[in-house]
């Protein structure tokens, strides 16, 4: 039976029995997570690779067009959170396939450096209507009290990206070259993401009759639904919580993502073999799933606050051995350590979000957060292309990133408790 008949059956307002339709979105949003990840946010290292080996270009010039890719996301997200609390998400998100498709198509004809920033402007606008944004705001509509749980196993699709598609897409590219590469890389967003999108994707538990969880649609006295519970819009942003947590993510991910934008390169560099980078990046992925899982379940029961504190401080520590390994087993190790805070920290921005401001206007609060956050991931790659180039190594580079990662801890302390507003203003 179809999630539709089921509702007609049992009418709207009443919880479907069997397992709630939510997981099948979860399950969905996992997918295209993959595969936005596995060919997009994990493949740019090796785009980066590929372009300074093949193209000519140097780091530093690579460096700051990956810079655009995120810049190109963040700003592109706007548009996009409006677009899904207006439409259909799975019409935004077969446009971000489509994107994706069209610039990685392009990647394999670049050679001059206009050519370069336009393929990283087009990859990151696709990446914003299919990744992050529309897969997390989906989580958040359908789920509410295992809404931790349910991110973490969606979210672990970023992870799966990693350890499944980004060895495959570095392999094909090194055997075959960029030009032949891509034609198959491009083939992967649309077949990967459309499907998946319309099959397994519903906008909202509403729209099948249903509330949060499964629950029963929550409607008042005359029988009206109630809107979603939450902060307004301008309040919410003008918050300190908001305004000091996004300027620690920013921060946050400056360094995460500086890090993996140059992990294939520099374990490749350090090892001498680019199998040893691949399997860095693999392990750093299934790293990230086990702490992602494992983060889910552990919000049950602490407090959010609580875990960011851990995530930032482990990354710092990780990110300063990281600057120091040398041999295959510590650069290993170091990936592991590293790991376990990358999944996490990325799941943690939208929870907390939600969790502080309810859904009333999530969408937008979280594409503003994403993008003055993606000031500090634009910064991230070129800052650590620039110290790489400036003082012939990555150990400094990876210092500054540690750092960086023990100042989004004092940010996020200076920001107060997380639900402080929400309790405030309950039906605001």
């Amino acid at each position: 039976m179809s999630a539709e008949s089921a509702t007609e059956k049992h009418g709207p307002g009443t919880p479907r029995p069997g397992l709630f339709y939510g997981w099948y979105v979860v399950a969905g949003v996992l997918i295209i997570m993959t595969v936005t990840a596995g060919l997009g946010f994990y493949n740019l290292s090796v785009y980066l690779k590929a372009f300074v080996a093949e193209g000519g270009f140097s780091v530093r010039a690579t460096s700051f067009a990956t810079a655009c890719f995120f810049v190109a996301s963040g700003i592109t997200g706007l548009g996009v959170a409006s677009l899904i609390e207006r439409y259909d998400p799975r019409w935004v998100i077969t446009a971000g396939a489509l994107v994706s498709a069209g610039a990685t198509l392009g990647a394999g004809y670049v050679s001059e450096l206009w050519q370069l920033y336009l393929f990283y402007v087009l990859f990151g606008a696709g990446y914003a209507g299919a990744a992050l944004i529309p897969g997390t705001t989906l989580v958040a509509r359908w789920f509410a009290r295992k809404r931790s749980i349910a991110l973490s196993v969606a979210s672990t699709g970023l992870s799966l990206g990693g350890i499944i598609l980004t060895p495959v897409a570095a392999s094909l590219i090194d055997r075959w070259g960029l030009q032949a590469a891509t034609p198959w890389l491009a083939a992967g967003f649309v077949v990967g993401i459309v499907p998946i999108a319309w099959l397994l994707i519903r906008p909202s538990p509403q729209s099948l009759g249903l509330g949060p969880d499964g629950d029963a649609l929550q409607r008042d006295e005359s029988g009206a639904l109630l809107p979603a519970d939450g902060i307004d819009y301008r309040d919410a942003v003008r918050s300190r919580f908001f305004v000091l947590s996004t300027m620690a993510f920013i921060f946050a991910m400056m360094a995460q993502v500086g890090v993996i934008a140059h992990q294939f390169r520099l374990v490749a560099t350090r090892s001498g073999s680019d199998e040893t980078a691949a399997l860095a990046v693999a392990t750093m992925a299934m790293a990230s799933i086990i702490g992602r899982l494992a983060g889910g379940w552990a919000l049950t029961v602490i407090p959010s606050r609580g875990f960011v504190f851990a995530l930032v401080v482990g990354q710092g520590i990780a990110l300063a051995f990281y600057s120091q390994a040398q041999t295959i087993p510590a650069l290993i190790l170091a990936t592991v350590l590293f790991g376990l805070t990358v999944g996490n920290l990325l799941m943690m921005q939208p929870l907390m979000l939600a969790e502080a401001f309810g859904l009333k206007a999530y969408g937008r609060i979280y594409s503003l957060s994403q993008l003055f956050m993606t000031a500090g991931v634009a910064v991230g790659p070129a800052a650590v292309g620039l110290l790489y180039d400036w003082l012939g190594g990555y150990e400094v580079a990876f210092l500054v990133m540690a750092v960086s990662s023990l100042l989004a801890f004092l940010l996020i302390l200076a920001g107060g408790p997380v639900r402080a507003l929400i309790e405030s203003k309950p039906h605001a």
